[in-house]
C-alpha cells in the first residue's frame, strides 16, 4: 500500500505517542521517493523518475517499484532536488544550541559552510570533533578565518601590516587548520583585524592554501567606495597564487555603483577567460547586515565627512535599521532617522555617537544594523551570472530574514519563465554549482552513489515568509528534507534527527 509523506509521519507519531515498541521489527530496506519531478542539480530539465535510498546514499534512480519493507514517499506534483548547500553561513555562532538548524533545513538547506568573513572556530579540529560527537541536523564544512589567525598571532596590536615572522606564525596555524580539514582560507577585509592586512600578507597565505589544494573566499576590502580596486585585488590573488577565489555575497552597495551589474560581470568574465577560477555567492535581498563601523573604512568615527558620505551614498537614515544596540535595546527595530529624532541630533552626529558608545567598549557592548544599499535590478542580474551560487550569509537566530528565507525567496520570487532564473538553473545554483564553487564532492547532485541529501518542495507554493518584523518565519512549500538519508524536516517541523556530518577536505 502506498502512503504519502503526511501519512507516514502520522504513523510514526502514533507509534511514539502510544508507547508501542518496534525495536523487534527489522529496519526498512530502503526509502523510495516516487512521483516527483526530479531536478538532479545539473541544470537539466526535470524528469519523472523515482529514487531509492539505502543508508546514506542514493542507490537507484529510474522507474522503481517499492519493496515490501520500504518507506514510501509520494512526491506527486512536487519537485525533488539535491539538498541545498549554503556556501556562506554564520550558523557556527549558534549551532551548539540550535542543533536542529531549523533556519537552514526549513528552507531546504542540508549543508552549511561556516568560518566566513575571516572568522572561524579555533582550534578548528576541536570544533569538528565536537560535531562528530554531537552532530547537528545539517552537514558542516568550514574555512579557516584569516582574522582569527591574525588576532591569535598579533593580539590587540593588529592595526598595522604583519611582519614576516608574524605571517610565518599565521602560516603555521593555517597548516594546522588545513590538516584538520578546512576548505581553505576566508577573509573579511572590511572588518578588524583583516582590514589592516597588506597584499603581501594575503598573497603569502593564499599561496600556502593553494599549495595544499585549498580555496580562498573573501568579503572583499570594499563593497562600495573602493569596490573596483577590491575586486582587482581578489582577481590578482587568484592569478598570482594560482588559487580558486570566491567573492562573498556579491553586491553593488552604493548609489554610485547602482545599475553597473553588467560592467561587474564583464570584469569577472574577463578574469575567467584569463584562466582565473573566480566565482561568487549571493543572497536575494537589497539590504545587508553588518556593523556600523564598516561605514567608516578609515576607522575614524569622528569623521563627519565620512559619516555624511555614508548616509548620502550607502544607506539613507531611514534605510538603516538597528538590529542590535546593547547600550539601549529599545533602539532595536528603529531606524537611524528615528533615533536621531528621539535624541534631537542630526543623523550624521547620531551615527558617530552610536559607534562611539559601543566600539572598543571594555564592557563588550555591541551593535549591528540592517541597511538597504542595493537595487533589485542589480540583484536579479547578478543572481543570473552563471558562476554565482546562492547563499544566506545568515544566522540560525539572526534578525536578517535571509537566515530563514534566502533559498525559498529565490525559488518563489526570482524563478520562472519571466524571472531571472528558470527553475532548473535556480536549483543548479543551490546545489551542484555551490558544491563546485567551494570544493565539496558527492553532494549537490542526484545520481547513484551520491549522498542522500534531498529536498522535496512544491514549486507552486514555495516562498519565503521571513521579514524584518518576523525574521524567523519558516518558508512555505518545503515539504520534506533528508540529510544523509534521514528525514530531518517534514510537514513544517523538525523531526529531531541529527544525522549531519563534518565535511573535511582530505589532504
Amino acid at each position: 500500500m502506498k502512503i504519502g509523506v503526511r501519512g507516514f509521519v502520522a504513523i510514526v507519531w502514533t507509534i511514539a505517542l502510544t508507547g508501542l515498541s518496534c525495536s523487534s521489527e527489522p529496519p526498512p530496506l530502503a526509502t523510495v521517493i516516487a512521483g516527483a519531478t526530479v531536478l538532479d542539480g545539473s541544470g537539466n530539465p526535470g524528469e519523472l523518475v523515482s529514487i531509492r535510498i539505502v543508508g546514506d546514499r542514493i542507490v537507484e534512480v529510474g522507474d522503481l517499484v517499492p519493496g515490501a519493507g520500504d518507506w514510501f514517499f509520494d512526491g506527486t506534483g512536487l519537485v525533488l532536488a539535491p539538498g541545498f548547500i549554503d556556501t556562506h553561513s554564520h550558523a557556527d555562532r549558534d549551532l551548539a544550541r540550535r542543533s536542529d538548524a531549523l533556519a537552514a533545513v526549513s528552507q531546504g538547506v542540508t549543508t552549511i559552510v561556516v568560518g566566513q568573513d575571516g572568522g572561524s572556530p579555533y582550534p578548528l579540529g576541536d570544533f569538528f570533533e565536537g560535531l562528530d560527537s554531537a552532530p547537528a541536523a545539517v552537514n558542516v564544512a568550514s574555512y579557516v578565518g584569516h582574522g582569527t589567525l591574525r588576532r591569535l598571532v598579533m593580539g590587540d596590536g593588529y592595526q598595522r601590516p604583519a611582519t614576516r615572522a608574524e605571517v610565518d606564525s599565521m602560516r603555521t596555524l593555517l597548516y594546522q587548520a588545513l590538516d584538520a580539514g578546512a576548505l581553505g582560507l576566508s577573509t573579511g577585509l572590511e572588518y578588524d583585524p583583516g582590514i589592516y592586512a597588506d597584499y603581501a600578507e594575503l598573497l603569502s597565505l593564499t599561496q600556502t592554501v593553494s599549495a595544499e589544494g585549498g580555496r580562498y573566499i573573501s568579503h572583499i576590502r570594499s563593497e562600495d567606495r573602493s569596490f573596483w580596486e577590491a575586486l582587482d585585488e581578489i582577481i590578482r590573488l587568484g592569478r598570482e597564487a594560482g588559487i580558486p577565489v570566491q567573492v562573498s555575497h556579491l553586491k553593488l552597495a552604493m548609489r554610485g555603483l547602482w545599475n553597473q551589474a553588467d560592467s561587474l560581470m564583464a570584469v569577472l568574465d574577463r578574469a575567467r577567460a584569463e584562466g582565473i577560477q573566480i566565482t561568487a555567492d549571493i543572497y536575494p535581498y537589497t539590504y545587508w547586515q553588518s556593523t556600523l563601523t564598516v561605514l567608516f573604512p578609515g576607522r575614524d568615527y569622528t569623521d563627519r565627512a565620512a559619516a555624511q558620505f555614508a548616509l548620502d551614498e550607502l544607506a539613507q537614515p531611514d534605510a538603516l535599521v538597528m538590529s542590535r544596540f546593547d547600550p539601549d535595546s529599545s533602539y532595536v527595530g528603529m531606524t537611524l532617522a528615528d533615533i536621531a529624532r528621539r535624541r534631537g541630533t542630526d543623523p550624521a552626529t547620531t551615527l558617530m555617537a552610536l559607534i562611539q558608545e559601543t566600539d572598543g567598549s571594555a564592557t563588550g557592548l555591541g551593535e549591528s544594523v540592517i541597511a538597504t544599499s542595493m537595487v533589485e535590478d542589480d540583484v536579479s542580474r547578478l543572481l543570473a551570472w552563471p558562476w554565482a551560487n546562492i547563499c544566506t550569509d545568515g544566522e540560525l537566530n539572526g534578525r536578517h530574514p535571509r537566515g530563514f528565507g534566502a533559498f525559498a525567496r529565490v525559488l518563489g520570487r526570482y524563478t520562472g519563465l519571466d524571472k531571472a532564473l528558470l527553475l532548473e538553473e535556480a536549483v543548479r545554483k543551490m546545489t551542484s554549482l555551490a558544491a563546485r564553487n567551494v570544493g565539496i564532492e558527492g553532494r549537490g547532485v542526484i545520481r547513484e552513489g551520491a549522498y542522500a541529501d534531498l529536498v522535496l518542495f512544491d514549486p507552486d507554493s514555495v516562498m519565503d515568509r521571513a521579514t524584518l518584523e518576523d525574521p524567523h518565519a519558516t518558508a512555505a512549500g518545503i515539504r520534506s528534507v533528508w540529510v544523509n538519508g534521514e528525514l530531518v524536516y517534514d510537514g513544517g517541523r523538525s523531526t529531531g534527527k541529527r544525522p549531519g556530518r563534518v565535511i573535511r577536505t582530505p589532504r
